[in-house]
């Protein structure tokens, strides 16, 4: 099945966070929060302005995000568990060193 997201929305797949501190301490699952971070998997086309002109998302498919503790919809779709939010709950874009020192 293929999932695309209406007007300003974003799929989402939450990437899990680390099982051991940096102390090399193990973190059993009931003391572990959702992660906050994500990769995009789809977006919609965007909203509309006053105008009626459509304003692209700044997110794409495949970037790495931060989004807000109890943002989004939790779904699954074909056996995996999914966010569905707003572009406005997203906090960020995670960038890499690499991408960085392209834009430079």
């Amino acid at each position: 099945m293929h999932f695309r997201p209406l007007h300003d929305r974003v799929l989402v797949r939450r990437i899990e966070a680390e099982e051991k501190t940096a102390g090399g301490i193990i973190i059993p699952d009931t003391a572990k929060e959702k992660p906050m971070e994500g990769e995009v998997v789809a977006v919609g086309p965007g909203a509309r302005d006053d105008a009626g002109r459509l304003v692209e998302l700044a997110v794409k498919a495949g970037d790495r995000i931060l989004f807000s503790k109890w943002s989004g919809t939790e779904v699954r779709i074909d056996g995996e568990d999914l966010l569905i939010m707003k572009e406005s709950d997203i906090l960020g874009i995670i960038e890499t060193t690499a991408e960085l020192k392209k834009a430079a």
